[in-house]
């Protein structure tokens, strides 16, 4: 027997139309919030609504059960014929067994995962490769531009600005409209700009062109981050966040030595035109192959890319499916239809806004976190720029010998890249374990009440005092010159341990800001490259006026006096956390009232 008033809707409308899609993605358009890891609407949502569409034809699906109602957020939040109340209380349940009726969090599969953040290492290699593949050919160009060492310098310091302020457009960018089509607008502009720097002769194209570089390549870092926030969830997010860093982190070590032989043998030129042969075999594959993870866009990944954010794979398969009409589903398709109808809805595509990221920036806990990430960043990066003239003073190296010298570093930072990620994850689970709380790896985890900032922090604090005290002793082995193993083994160590503390610094941002990773990526950017960018630029003068011991013991006690922001961080980060995603959850509140109310005003006007 049919439910009250399935007949008048019978008569009312006509079945299929598109006010019946309408109506039915406005009763899916709800946001899930049973997780801190917000989610878009999934596959599993779309079916739930797409049987109360079957409802209001005459096709009943069996009743809920009690139990089913009280656990399953899903079913009681989407059903259409629920009314819209408070669901505060229905927040605060628990489920009484520890089988969660969550849509999984992502339904790529491993082998996908790992396909997806292997492409984004690899993608996230090119912004500090181009950086300091560079450094080798600096006397080269000089010359061959006839312009001063002190001018060549200022397209490195170029560089690091726009490598901190063009995330904050490709960070927001991606947010809105996915992370595929902001990579590929990123290597067409990083693409043409190696060329016009292989092809220029003066200065000012030099600095011009350098800036485009750095703009189509340092997105890259923070889309990563984005693509990885995508995919894992916040128990097993450490691993996939250090496999994606392994590209940015291995670069700084294999660049110089690149940039050396190039330089040597072919000439600076073919730094750049080496840059783009290397960025087209990389295109390519990735236009071809690489899914759109952005949960704006496909939601967990079950839902049909549209546009510009299919890859190529996702086009054949649909037009395969369009043309096999005996195998399609009409049930399925119309699912997807409304999810996709949903999804674009919730999505507002406006002009990038750069200043989200001062707005990120100003949150308490993001950024005392972003100010002692930045410090470690730029103590990191003074090493590293102060060691080619360094050495080139000490020791005698050419240009060859000096990248070679850099492997130590490159190994500590790609040992930590993988280390420090999978104990990210085993901190995570022991944390939890022991606070008794049950990890989900496959739905996400709740972290309103769980202590993320103290899972994280724990898993560096001792490695980053140990490389606060190797950065002591590398100032003061170089002033009393000693044989090369001395630096080469500090250098390996200071690598290791701060690498590994900025990046789970990283991957601790992301998850206070798992709504928008991009744009906090981005956030982070650039905050510590425009700190790196003045560190380094000044970091010669401070070695002359203070001398190699007293420069570097100051670097290091400014690290470690500042540390104590990363214990309060674990004090009041969770209180913070909360009052911010309550103040979110207040805006969207408002803004889903508005927004109805526009829809009713709508549906008075048509009728």
């Amino acid at each position: 027997m049919l439910p009250a008033g399935t007949k008048e809707k019978e008569k009312s409308s006509k079945p299929g139309t598109l006010a019946d899609v309408g109506q039915l993605s406005q009763n899916a358009d709800i946001k899930t919030r049973n997780t801190h890891e917000w989610r878009p609407i999934g596959r599993e949502e779309a079916h739930d609504a797409g049987e109360g569409f079957a409802a209001s034809q005459g096709k009943v699906s069996p009743p809920k059960q009690p139990h089913e109602l009280v656990h399953d957020d899903t079913i009681r939040d989407q059903a259409p014929t629920a009314p819209q109340g408070d669901s505060k209380d229905s927040k605060d349940l628990e489920p009484a067994d520890p089988v969660s009726s969550a849509p999984l969090y992502c339904v790529f599969s491993d082998g996908q995962r790992r396909y997806i953040v292997f492409m984004v290492a690899c993608g996230g290699f090119f912004s500090p490769l181009s950086a300091n593949i560079y450094f080798p050919a600096l006397t080269a160009l000089s010359e061959d531009l006839k312009v001063s060492n002190e001018l060549i310098n200022l397209s490195l310091t170029t560089y690091m600005i726009f490598q901190g302020v063009a995330p904050t457009v490709f960070g927001d960018l991606a947010d809105m409209t996915g992370r595929r089509p902001v990579y590929i607008l990123g290597f067409i502009i990083y693409i043409g700009a190696n060329v016009g720097l292989a092809l220029q002769n003066n200065y000012a194209a030099l600095l011009v062109l350098r800036a485009l570089q750095s703009t189509g390549s340092s997105g890259t870092v923070a889309l990563g981050n984005g693509v990885v926030a995508d995919i894992a969830s916040s128990g097993e997010r450490g691993r996939f966040m250090g496999i994606a860093q392994f590209g940015p982190m291995a670069a700084p070590a294999i660049a110089p030595i690149l940039g050396g032989i190039l330089t040597q043998f072919l000439g600076w030129r073919w730094l750049f035109w080496f840059l783009t042969i290397l960025a087209v075999v990389y295109l390519i594959p990735m236009a071809m192959t690489f899914p759109e993870t952005g949960r704006n866009i496909v939601g967990n990944g079950s839902i049909p890319p549209q546009g510009w954010n299919m890859s190529l794979l996702n086009y054949l398969k649909t037009r395969r499916l369009q043309k096999n009409k005996t195998l399609s589903r009409p049930q399925a398709r119309q699912n997807e239809m409304v999810a996709q109808v949903a999804l674009t809805r919730k999505r507002k595509l406006r002009w990038p806004n750069p200043l989200r990221t001062i707005h990120i920036i100003l949150q308490k806990d993001v950024g005392m976190l972003l100010l002692y990430n930045s410090l470690v960043y730029t103590a990191f990066y003074d090493v590293t720029a102060s060691l080619p003239s360094l050495f080139a003073e000490i020791y005698g190296f050419n240009e060859l010998q000096i990248g070679l010298s850099f492997i130590p570093f490159g190994v500590g930072t790609s040992i930590a890249s993988i280390l420090f990620g999978y104990l990210l994850d085993k901190n995570y689970r022991r944390v939890a374990k022991k606070a008794g709380f049950q990890v989900d790896i496959k739905r996400g985890d709740d972290l309103r009440n769980f202590p993320i900032e103290k899972a994280r922090i724990q898993v560096f604090i001792i490695p980053l005092y140990i490389g606060i005290a190797a950065i002591l002793c590398w100032g003061w082995v170089l002033k009393r010159n000693a044989p090369l193993a001395a630096p080469l083994v500090l250098s390996f160590i200071i690598g290791f341990c701060l690498t590994g503390a900025f990046n789970v610094m990283s991957t601790m941002l992301v998850d206070l800001y798992p709504t928008s990773p991009a744009t906090a990526t981005a956030a982070n950017n650039l905050v510590r490259c425009l700190m790196g960018a003045a560190g380094t630029a000044v970091i010669i003068q401070m070695i002359d006026g203070m001398g190699r011991g007293w420069c570097f013991t100051f670097i290091a006690a400014i690290c470690f006096f500042t540390s104590p922001l990363l214990w309060a961080e674990m004090k009041w980060g969770p209180r913070w956390r909360e009052e911010r995603r309550l103040r979110i959850e207040q805006h969207d509140r408002e803004n889903a009232t508005k927004q109805e109310a526009e829809n009713l005003s709508g549906v008075k006007e048509e009728g």
